[in-house]
């Protein structure tokens, strides 16, 4: 018998999609189960399933009436119990509204007693989870897929989080995770993953792109082949978990035959983006190379986008996934619909056409009436796939490759794929030789794009992260590349803070720790290239580096207007009037980065007056009616006319 099998991501911003579920769904779709995958308000989706459940009995009372269309009304009036949207649903047109009635009031105090809780409808839930400090959210999707499943034995939690604090999930919600990756099929039908019948090495299986059109969610870097052609980490490295949670490195895992299985199902994608963890590490990099290659990733390729709307419909014919389809096709509609390279007479055509087969609305699509409809649209997704050029694609070794294992040989390697960004990990100064010698050579092999992740705030002092992002600016302007440095908090993955963001490293405080986020939050989380912009935002040497640690937040974030307001300058001729004793005594009160109550951080008038500075201004600047607000507007009409007379 086919199960009912429902994926779940906690709702937490991430950028990736969820490659170990989208593995999942490969496998389970292969043993001929039904799968569902979900990420959102959890809530929502208890709803959308009886609500569900609720319009498929309407529709056995009275046939006469599309209920599908009333979904929305009808899941609003079961979340929300007000009478003015149960009168929203028109329970009246119908003739059978007697019997009505109670079937809607049955469904909604089916929900808020929590009776759905004592029918769950899956066979077998799986939930990832990702970083330590999402801890909350992962705990509270674990605790609802204990509601949902039918028997808590064949409940899985794996990933990140599951497989660096295994103990601590089981003792929060009794459920065992799973630790590291799925990599056992059966042997004589015994001891396979998840089933004994498994035949599969899960962790190797194409993953299902489907999946991601069942959500609302958009992956920021969504739109790439994902894979990994290594596995695991030679390095022990104190801060990483990778060694952790794959404790064996695997030198070679083929990558054509699942990237072409993905190609032919769900359509080529742009780029290719890899999450091997040290790459270079490996004895059969040239294999791999030759493997990147053979997937057309080869220096000059381009990439054309496949008609996507021939993609859906083909694959509701062939029922991979009618629920992610249906949706998709839906959405695909709506933008051809609005497709400015049509002119309006023939958007005005898609749209009789969508209201003359019911397509005006998701949940009145159907996955026949798709299928049956798709040469009536053909033509007009085809007129603009054919105005599409092809862009240049790259490959992506997204978590960073290794500096300290640069040579002629690997760089003469990796010039043969269209590497970009090229990221090299810069997370200590003791690197410092072999990360420069790393980007000399790739710049002498002909790649100019680079990218690193910048750890701070674990062993490191506050000044190291300054002379990191300063060598990555110095090499930009002196070899005419390109390096965008990206400053990554430590939190640890262990102990104390390690459910929450609060970890402050032996060398910073919290004041530090909020002057770097404030300086990232203006340049958007990335340094790129150019000496003067850099120095502004960080300094041109140590000490104005450190003196920006320490100055008011606000005053960082409104840099240029605090400064013309004159009292940036005023809090640094206070600071300077300090004596040295003076100094250690009020630094201490400044890292704890709290100025809710000055009065009650210290007696001293002389420091009161300078904690004044520290308060946040943001509100009197968002207020329209302070003196704050009106000086911002009248520095800003005076910034516009000096840009206008420079132009």
């Amino acid at each position: 018998m086919n199960r009912r099998v429902l994926l779940l991501e906690p709702n937490y911003k991430n950028k990736f999609p969820p490659i170990g579920l989208m593995k999942l769904a490969t496998y389970f779709r292969l043993r001929g189960d039904d799968v569902v995958f979900y990420k959102g308000d959890l809530k929502e989706f208890v709803i959308r399933q009886i609500t569900e459940e609720c319009v498929a009995q309407l529709a056995k009372v009275d046939e006469t009436i599309d209920w599908k269309l009333r979904f929305n009304r009808i899941a609003k009036y079961i979340r929300y119990r007000r009478k003015s949207d149960l009168e929203s649903i028109g329970i009246d047109d119908s003739e059978d509204a007697i019997f009505i009635y109670p079937w809607i009031e049955h469904f909604k105090k089916f929900y808020h007693s929590g009776e759905y809780k004592k029918h769950p409808r899956w066979d077998w839930v799986g939930v990832t989870t990702l970083f330590t400090f999402y801890w909350d959210i992962t705990i509270e999707t674990i605790e609802f897929a204990k509601t949902m499943v039918k028997d808590k034995r064949n409940l899985m939690v794996g990933g990140v989080l599951a497989s660096i604090q295994p103990k601590e999930i089981e003792e929060a919600t009794g459920i065992k995770p799973h630790q590291g990756t799925l990599h056992t099929p059966a042997v004589d039908g015994k001891g396979g993953d998840i089933d004994d019948d498994n035949p599969y090495i899960i962790d190797e299986l194409p993953l299902d792109y489907s999946i991601l059109d069942e959500i609302d969610y958009e992956y920021p870097d969504g739109g790439s082949f994902y894979s990994y052609t290594t596995r695991g980490c030679f390095r022990t490295c104190p801060f990483c978990a990778v060694w952790r949670i794959e404790p064996e490195y695997q030198q070679y895992i083929p990558l054509r035959e699942r990237i072409e299985r993905t190609r032919r199902l769900y359509g080529d994608q742009q780029n290719l983006l890899l999450m091997d963890n040290n790459v270079l590490h490996s004895e059969k990099l040239k294999e791999i190379i030759e493997d990147i290659q053979s997937c057309g990733f080869t220096n000059g390729a381009r990439y054309v986008e496949p008609n996507q709307y021939f993609i859906a419909v083909r694959n509701l014919r062939l029922r991979i996934n009618d629920r992610a389809y249906i949706r998709k096709c839906y959405k695909l509609l709506q933008e051809i619909n609005n497709y400015k390279g049509l002119n309006e007479k023939l958007r005005t055509e898609i749209l009789a056409l969508r209201e003359k087969h019911n397509l005006l609305h998701l949940e009145t699509c159907k996955r026949e009436v798709l299928v049956d409809t798709y040469k009536d649209f053909a033509p007009y997704f085809e007129a603009k796939y054919k105005r599409l050029k092809g862009r240049l694609r790259y490959v992506d070794f997204n978590q960073g490759v290794d500096a300290r294992l640069f040579n002629e040989e690997i760089v003469s390697l990796l010039e043969q794929i269209p590497v970009r960004p090229l990221r090299i990990a810069f997370d200590d100064m003791k690197t410092e030789p072999k990360y420069k010698k790393a980007i000399r050579l790739s710049e002498k092999h002909g790649m100019r794009d680079f990218s690193n992740y910048l750890l701070y705030n674990f062993k490191d002092k506050p000044v190291d992260l300054y002379h990191r992002l300063k060598i990555n600016v110095d090499m930009c302007e002196k070899m005419n590349v390109s390096i965008y440095s990206f400053p990554m908090k430590y939190h640890p993955i262990r102990g104390e803070h390690s459910h929450d963001r609060d970890y402050i490293g032996k060398h910073w405080n919290r004041k530090y720790i909020r002057a770097v986020q404030a300086i990232l939050n203006a340049t958007k989380g990335k340094i790129g290239r150019g000496v003067s912009f850099f120095e502004k935002a960080f300094g041109r040497n140590e000490e104005e580096y450190m003196e920006l640690l320490l100055m008011p937040e606000t005053f960082l974030v409104f840099r240029f207007f605090f400064e013309d307001l004159g009292y940036t300058n005023e809090w640094r001729e206070s600071m300077a009037a300090l004596t040295d004793e003076e100094r250690e005594e009020l630094l201490p009160i400044i890292y704890m980065n709290e100025f809710n109550n000055i009065d009650g951080l210290t007696d001293n008038p002389k420091y009161r007056h300078i904690l004044t500075y520290y308060k946040d201004y943001r509100k009197d600047i968002a207020n329209h009616s302070s003196e704050l607000y009106k000086l911002l507007q009248e520095f800003e009409k005076r910034q516009i006319e000096k840009l206008q007379k420079k132009l």
